[in-house]
């Protein structure tokens, strides 16, 4: 047996915590003794908590005062170095990262305040155009990070093929679920601040370049890259966008909803079709008169769809 001693470990719940307000897509925050901006997050007590999940929602009520509905995990993140700071030989930390949703963005307490997440990925929103920041500063860099490789990559895809098709350039098509792929590609390319701060090569010869939207701590932004992925794909084929409106709504309210999360702009009538083929809300017989116009007819979700088939959800298709 070795005598090495073993760096020990410890276990962080780190939460995407997600609400619609005024149809953007906002994310709880929390700032750090260090300024910067972070996801809430907090240690897993074993002797206090049976599973992860009751430690995630317990310190959630604690610190932000709010009560979660939907819960999933979505990874752990360990990678080395991911936690630490200058000098530090503490404990390694291993966060479990999680996607929650909330109907309630107000309300919290303490520092923790919902900000919207296009803040911190400016580039993923597509709902008016394509983002500026795309053609002005990310592909001319990403396309000189890319004519720097050698022949020696060990990648299955190469540099340029990998900037093609994740942000859909010459002919391949812009997939909103590669939120967490073009985020990493940018930080292997020391695109953003955090690639900066961790010291990676490829930064230190960029810094002249101008910030690609809003830091967070630690490794707190490939944590909310990976949840809006996942929220992302889920609209396809789980109800989960229901987890973010009120009890009743309107199917405009329903498209602004999905729009929101999924980045891209949708046309009304085939949405209005897709909701209709597959059968996820029913009217309640009531009209809304808060739509600023004509009044609307409000709807609320089937629930019975979830024994009627396996995978219910919004398979949408944008008009670009």
């Amino acid at each position: 047996m070795s005598d090495k001693l073993l760096t020990p470990i410890e276990i962080g719940l780190t939460a995407a915590i997600v609400a619609i307000e005024e149809h953007e897509p906002l994310v709880l925050t929390a700032r750090g003794g260090d300024g910067l901006t972070g996801l809430p997050f907090g240690p897993f007590d074993a002797p206090s908590h049976r599973t992860f999940e009751i430690g995630l929602r317990a310190w959630v009520e604690e610190q932000a005062g709010l009560r979660l509905g939907y819960v999933e995990q979505l990874y752990t993140f360990g990678d080395r170095g991911r936690h630490a700071e200058t000098g530090d030989t503490g404990a390694h930390m291993v966060s479990i990262g999680y996607l929650a949703l909330t109907r309630a963005a107000e309300g919290t307490a303490n520092a923790a305040s919902f900000e919207p997440w296009y803040r911190f990925f400016p580039w993923e929103d597509w709902r008016e155009a394509p983002p500026a920041i795309i053609a002005r500063d990310i592909i001319p860099a990403l396309t000189a990070w890319a004519e720097e490789e050698t022949p020696e990559t060990t990648r299955a895809l190469p540099r340029k093929d990998r900037v093609r098709f994740y942000f859909g350039l010459e002919g391949a098509s812009w997939d909103e679920e590669r939120v967490l792929d073009r985020y990493e590609l940018l930080y292997e390319a020391g695109l953003v601040e955090e690639a900066r701060r961790d010291g990676r090569p490829a930064a230190l010869a960029r810094r002249t370049l101008p910030a690609l939207g809003t830091s967070m701590r630690f490794d707190h932004r490939r944590i909310l890259a990976t949840g809006i992925a996942r929220l992302r794909a889920k609209l396809k084929y789980r109800p989960v966008v229901f987890e973010l409106l009120p009890a009743e709504f309107t199917l405009t309210e329903l498209q602004y909803t999905v729009e929101a999360i999924s980045g891209r702009h949708l046309h009304k009538q085939n949405f209005r079709r897709l909701v209709e083929t597959e059968a996820l809300v029913e009217p309640t017989g009531v009209m809304s008169t808060q739509t600023g116009g004509r009044p609307a007819a409000l709807y609320r979700f089937r629930r019975d769809v979830l024994q009627e088939r396996p995978a219910p959800g919004l398979r949408v298709r944008s008009r670009r």
